[in-house]
């Protein structure tokens, strides 16, 4: 599978099928003693919440979508959402094992072997500072863990003040959809961490009124919200290849009657930091206010460019 479609095939998976609860600590572990000492995370967000807190350190191997911060490439891959390799997990002998909520056939496959898991789903963008929380405590980082989650609280009321008082384009999140094409679009819907983000950064949602995290969207539907702006949002090793750019953009012109299509307000953003719901989510909604509010952020873009003079 080439490198964008297993990127977006990640994410919509991930999106579809984990929602609820942002993570809840297996009842067994907390019974156990001591913290955990060898870790083996299947989710990239967990995994870099894990090294932003200090427990890095005690993984012993990563899922084969995680690749942040760098040192994850040194570790073994053990499978991801819909292929975990369970001989090699249960070879590395953990003690603790983060998972997808999705994940029951593996999680049940652990409670034979007696071996604890962190059960995590996607949920809203306020679940992610929670989960940072629940999982310092698990591993025994909890005051990093709460420094870092009120670090990024702070970092998301500071994206929301600025951007405040500014109009609200109608906008269309677009995190999939095939090559050339708009067939197999998938949009952010009215819940779920990048409506959230989505909401801090100032825009309003062109789907929020659909419930769900994921909305499988027809150009018909996409004519009928009219968005002025349409953001696609992808993983970074899935950005275009050289030169498919252009072409990539040309294919929305089918959809001329849409404002962001005749405005030129479909815009590109290639971040891991949009779509991993992990300790990086200010930045990545920085990212997406700039894209919406560009003026909003000219006079420090402006002083970092002259800073690099």
């Amino acid at each position: 599978m080439a490198a964008h479609q297993k990127a977006v095939t990640w994410l919509v998976l991930a999106i579809a099928l984990n929602t609820g609860i942002a993570a809840v600590p297996d009842p067994q572990a907390a019974r156990s003693p001591g913290h955990p000492v060898r870790i083996i995370s299947l989710v990239p967000a967990v995994t870099e919440m894990l090294f932003a807190i200090g427990a890095g350190g005690r993984l012993v191997a990563v899922s084969s979508y995680d690749a942040f911060p760098p040192e994850v490439k040194r570790l073994p891959s053990v499978g991801a959402l819909i292929d975990p390799n369970v001989e090699r997990i249960l070879s590395l002998k953990p003690d603790l094992v983060i998972v997808y909520g999705s994940q029951v056939d593996l999680k049940e496959q652990l409670a034979r072997a007696r071996i604890a898991v962190f059960d995590y789903r996607h949920a809203g963008l306020a679940d992610v500072t929670t989960t940072i929380r629940s999982l310092g405590e698990r591993t025994g980082d909890a005051a990093k863990a709460r420094e870092l989650a009120d670090r990024i609280e702070q970092g998301l009321r500071d994206v929301r003040a600025r951007v405040q008082g500014r109009a609200r384009p109608r906008t269309l999140v677009v995190f999939g959809r095939e090559r050339l094409a708009l067939r197999g679009l998938y949009a952010s819907g009215g819940i779920g961490f990048l409506d959230d983000m989505l909401d801090v950064a100032g825009g309003a949602n062109v789907f929020a009124d659909v419930k769900v995290q994921a909305v499988q969207a027809s150009t018909e539907q996409i004519l009928a919200t009219r968005p002025d702006v349409i953001l696609e949002i992808r993983a970074a090793n899935s950005a275009f290849p050289s030169g498919d750019r252009a072409s990539e953009l040309s294919v929305w012109k089918v959809l001329g009657a849409v404002p962001a299509v005749r405005n030129n307000r479909v815009l590109f953003i290639f971040d891991d930091r949009l779509v991993i719901p992990g300790p990086r989510v200010v930045e990545g909604t920085i990212e997406m206010a700039r894209a919406l509010h560009p003026a909003a952020f000219a006079a420090k873009d402006a002083a970092g460019v002259e800073r690099r003079k």
